[in-house]
């Protein structure tokens, strides 16, 4: 049974002004040191942050519906990646609980990106 979903859509020119401008501490507000490290190791930067940004704000609207899910940090939802590329979503804090008040067994995740933006959509099944 779908218990949640959430679609976002980040602008990889908008990441890419952000990191210009507020540079370390965006990333650190927003991002684990483990995205970071990942993002930092590639060419284009701002299209891997994108596609995180675009997966946590996916994941938060997917869990959204009371006060505690309200309260959901930006770190506190962490995208990983399996040994074969394949993105997964791991969650932390307030987000963990609010995925077992509704309880979420199963956590899917998809991230794309062209030159202009990255989209992820995340489902949340019971």
């Amino acid at each position: 049974m779908i218990l949640g979903l959430g679609v976002d859509i980040v602008e990889i020119d908008r990441m890419r002004h952000m990191l210009d401008t507020t540079g370390e501490r965006l990333i650190k507000r927003i991002f684990t040191n483990d995205e970071a490290t990942y993002a930092l190791a590639h060419v284009e930067p701002a299209m891997h942050f994108a596609a995180r940004a675009a997966a946590k704000e996916a994941a938060y609207k997917a869990l959204s519906g009371n006060q505690l899910a309200r309260a959901v940090g930006w770190r506190e939802i962490e995208v990983c990646l399996r040994d074969d590329g394949a993105p997964y979503l791991v969650l932390h804090g307030r987000a963990k609980e609010r995925a077992n008040e509704l309880g979420v067994g199963r956590i899917l995740v998809s991230l794309t990106h062209s030159k202009a933006a990255a989209v992820a959509v995340v489902v949340l099944e019971g």
